[in-house]
């Protein structure tokens, strides 16, 4: 993929869109060479699909509930995305466990970012359960999403230290700062070519990644 030409983006969204706004924001300054083609929530109303009105993005809603099934959700999710062409579909808060019809569909072209430090805590209530099991770092993923739940090849990761007396907010908005720095930085790799899915293995700049890349001593 050319770097002259942008990256046409969607993303998923159910919520309040933070992960969104930095995006949103790196795009709309020129640091990211992405062309964000549409914002999706499964959600009607919730604070992100503002956050994408007043940036002149599309702001597009598509309500699970009105769908008999996951898979009948899915399918109109599909239709609806693929008609905006996207290079890249980057889960951002989009609070859905989704089928292998829907990953299969976008391998090695679909994001997602974790509030974990992938393996490790998979699924919900991530801060609760690392300051309960005695950690003493925790942090956010980056990974391309598979059908197996938060269990894609990860791409980089953000590590925070767990401080004494920090409770799940405290730890979540330190977790969460990072989110920020992390997702578009992972999206401009990919706009510029230099990180790609083959097989089970993350490819980056012409090689296949033992681990995960950090933020702060991954290339820039």
């Amino acid at each position: 993929m050319s770097v002259l030409q942008k990256t046409r983006l969607v993303v998923l969204i159910s919520g309040r869109g933070s992960n969104l706004q930095a995006i949103l924001d790196q795009a709309a300054s020129g640091e990211l060479p992405v062309e964000v083609a549409a914002v999706i929530s499964n959600r009607p109303g919730v604070q992100g699909l503002e956050r994408a009105r007043q940036s002149g993005v599309l702001a597009l809603e598509l309500d699970h509930k009105n769908f008999a099934d996951r898979p009948a959700f899915e399918a109109a999710l599909i239709e609806l995305i693929d008609r905006y062409q996207p290079d890249l579909v980057a889960l951002a808060g989009f609070m859905r466990v989704l089928t292998p019809g829907f990953t299969d569909h976008y391998r090695g072209r679909l994001f997602n970012i974790h509030p974990s430090l992938l393996p490790k805590f998979r699924g919900l209530h991530t801060h609760e359960r690392a300051i309960a099991a005695g950690e003493t770092e925790h942090g956010a993923s980056i990974h391309f999403v598979t059908a197996e739940l938060d269990g894609g090849p990860v791409i980089v990761q953000a590590k925070v230290p767990v401080l004494p007396g920090d409770d799940p907010d405290t730890l979540a908005a330190r977790v969460l700062e990072q989110e920020h720095r992390l997702y578009p930085l992972a999206i401009r790799w990919f706009a510029e070519g230099r990180l790609r899915l083959e097989g089970d293995r993350v490819w980056f700049d012409g090689e296949a990644l033992a681990e995960p890349l950090q933020l702060g001593s991954c290339p820039s």
